[in-house]
């Protein structure tokens, strides 16, 4: 920071409570409030905010927090807001949050920015500066804020709990006075946080796990969690972008890679899809007629199912039956444990506030490593290049 900026002073974090009817989470959990008093950042919390996650007024009050009794007082004295959905993917009451922000103010939170550009063009227009938890890269200064993976890991691991408890089998090998009976077949497509961790569970449960990805320099990583990698023929080199995420390949990849996973869902009794590309809607990799050829009675979890998943049959938030082999769309999995998925979130948001509040100012460095991926609105316009080529 130059000696001629000015820090932020008098910082309030405000964290109002969540409104979407799925989502019962808490942006911020008691256990990060005392490191933020250290730093100088008062909490202000809206008034039960933090009880579906089971954390009661007294918890943040009792850890130095003040609680507020309406949502207006947020809005009206916070610097910060950190929210877990943003008002841009909060269809059903978002917009009363975009009318209540402030100039000047700070919005942190999945604002889905390339897919909500109207709500982020009205954030804008409120000369608010946003800032999206999704599009934090993946690079080891920012690991501590990466929100994705935190949530990611307790989404891959409830897929499978979700799957064990479907299927009309069980996941290991048990061997009974009456005959052994068999461990079941789990098919992990995508070894990124969510995949390992839905391999190391389905494993721990007994299973028979083998996992897919499209990065052969993986394969070492499922094999150590005691999966088989599931190879192919191509030789993929560039399947990253620069921030550590997946990138779209090309349509005859995808129908290669369709022949392959075809043989192997077959045989499988439960599928975890983890397949997703922030900003753009989730690849199919199974088909119709690769589900047609399931076993009857199997499972397929698909944690992309909210940019409009993995498997061509999945529908958001519906368990669909197809030919006796049930697609389960479940969005927003990791809030269905909101005690822990509040608390690792908690973590990264308590992270990017204290980065925000040491090593910038008012004016933010949008040149700053971490913050010119995520900034997406500042000072009245839209800063971030790929949100504005969207509108563009």
């Amino acid at each position: 920071m130059d000696s001629t900026d000015t820090p932020i002073q008098n910082i309030i974090l405000g964290i109002p409570s969540e409104t979407h009817s799925q989502e019962r989470m808490v942006a911020l959990a008691p256990q990060n409030i005392t490191p933020l008093k250290e730093i100088g950042v008062e909490v202000l919390i809206e008034h039960n905010a933090g009880i579906n996650a089971g954390f009661s007024d007294q918890h943040y009050v009792d850890a130095g927090a003040t609680i507020a009794p309406k949502r207006s007082e947020i809005f009206n004295l916070a610097n910060i807001i950190a929210q877990v959905r943003g008002p841009s993917k909060n269809p059903e009451s978002g917009q009363k949050d975009i009318d209540n922000l402030r100039n000047g103010q700070i919005i942190i939170g999945f604002l889905q920015p390339q897919f909500s550009l109207e709500e982020i063009k009205q954030i804008a227009d409120k000369g608010s500066t946003s800032i999206a938890m999704e599009l934090i890269p993946r690079i080891t200064k920012a690991q501590n804020m990466d929100a994705l993976s935190s949530l990611a890991n307790l989404a891959g691991y409830k897929a499978v709990l979700l799957a064990a408890s479907l299927i009309p089998k069980i996941f290991p090998l048990m061997m009974t006075a009456s005959g052994t009976l068999r461990p079941a077949k789990v098919l992990v497509i995508g070894a990124g946080v969510a995949g390992l961790q839905a391999i190391a569970t389905a494993k721990r449960l007994g299973s028979l796990v083998t996992g897919y990805d499209i990065r052969p320099t993986v394969k070492e990583q499922v094999e150590s969690l005691g999966a088989k990698f599931l190879e192919d023929d191509l030789k993929n080199t560039e399947v990253e972008t620069n921030s550590g995420y997946a990138k779209e390949m090309s349509e005859d990849f995808y129908a290669n890679q369709q022949k392959l996973l075809s043989q192997a869902i077959s045989e499988t009794d439960a599928v975890i899809t983890t397949a997703a590309i922030p900003g753009k809607q989730a690849p199919v990799l199974i088909t119709q007629e690769m589900v047609s050829n399931m076993k009857a009675g199997s499972v397929i979890v698909d944690l992309a199912s909210e940019t409009g998943g993995n498997c061509a049959l999945t529908e958001a938030n519906q368990t669909v039956q197809h030919n006796n082999v049930s697609i389960v769309g479940t969005t927003n999995l990791h809030s269905t444990l909101p005690t822990h998925a509040s608390q690792v979130y908690s973590n990264n948001i308590a992270n990017l506030v204290s980065y925000i509040v040491k090593n910038n100012n008012a004016e933010m460095d949008l040149q700053d490593p971490i913050l010119k991926e995520v900034v997406v609105t500042h000072k009245g316009t839209i800063v971030h290049p790929i949100i504005k080529g969207l509108l563009d």
